[in-house]
């Protein structure tokens, strides 16, 4: 870096300042400055909580927050249950004791914060009832592993075709409803709440495929035979006597002829076929021809 008349070119950093309590304006403190600085004297102060006092010897650059934790074991009272104050105010516990003004035997309040106390307890409370949560969906999991495998086997054996007690099936889905049950009545939030929802919608498609299998299941598989039975009995030929009608003729008696033929009919209403037909006619008209009569006329003979 370039230097001239023997002063360097870079400039100092902006140092920066702070209010003191007595109006002395000081270099502001940073955590660099106190690990390079000289340690700070240790004082004692005095804190009152309820009757009774209580000396704590402490550093004059610490802060409220770590003197309230010095007081957690003397008192009983959690550090984010407590509040001090200091010349009848309440000091944060971000502040640093030397400049609020404490020093060597300055007296200092301790009361109990029942607003952070309540607080306090209702997270408590909440992370017990998430572990809580937590531990019951992991039973659940373990116990759906364990149906999901009996899930499993029974869709093997129905896909081959095979028949398997309809209540297994049945048992099986009230089981798996039972740990839906459950999982309904745990109140998560956050990543325990995932884990519930991922359980539910594993447990819904176990049963989705229960229902599956269970209509598969009752289907029988003897319909081809029965269909091929049917088929074959509306085929089947029936025979049906044909009865023919002729025309009276004179000097002819009878006027129906029964003949022997059978004709065989099909499923479907056919025509009778021609040589069937024909034949009844043809015997028809040899009758006529054989009785049929010759007129008779009278002749006269000329000469």
């Amino acid at each position: 870096m370039m230097k001239m008349n023997g002063i360097s070119g870079e400039r100092p950093a902006a140092a920066e300042w702070e209010m003191r309590p007595g109006g002395m304006l000081v270099q502001k403190r940073s955590a660099e400055s106190d690990r390079n600085s000289v340690p700070a004297p240790t004082i004692r102060v005095r804190v009152k909580y309820g009757s009774t006092y209580h000396q704590v010897n402490i550093s004059s650059q610490a802060t409220f927050g770590e003197l309230k934790k010095m007081l957690s074991g003397p008192t009983g009272l959690h550090h984010q249950d407590q509040k001090l104050f200091y010349k009848n105010r309440e000091r944060d516990s971000k502040t640093f004791l030397d400049m609020a003004g404490v020093k060597d035997k300055s007296k200092i309040v301790l009361e109990e914060d029942p607003i952070s106390q309540e607080k306090r307890y209702l997270e408590m409370r909440k992370n017990a009832n998430m572990e809580k949560a937590a531990k019951c969906i992991s039973q659940i999991s373990l116990e759906v592993d364990r149906l999901a495998g009996q899930v499993g086997a029974l869709e093997s054996i129905i896909s081959k075709g095979k028949k398997v007690a309809e209540s297994d099936v049945i048992s099986l889905i009230e089981q798996l409803m039972n740990q839906l049950l459950k999982l309904d009545t745990i109140m998560a939030e956050g990543d325990v709440k995932l884990q519930r929802k991922m359980q539910v919608r594993r447990v819904q498609k176990y049963v989705e495929t229960l229902d599956m299998l269970k209509v598969k299941n009752s289907v029988p598989h003897d319909n081809n035979v029965s269909h091929k039975y049917n088929n074959k009995s509306q085929q089947k030929q029936r025979l049906a006597p044909v009865v023919e009608e002729q025309q009276p003729q004179r000097h002819s008696n009878s006027g129906v002829v029964v003949t022997t033929k059978w004709e065989t009919f099909d499923s479907a209403t056919s025509p009778l076929s021609p040589a069937t037909s024909a034949s009844p006619s043809k015997s028809a008209t040899n009758n006529n021809n054989n009785n049929k009569v010759h007129p008779r006329f009278s002749w006269e003979l000329f000469n």
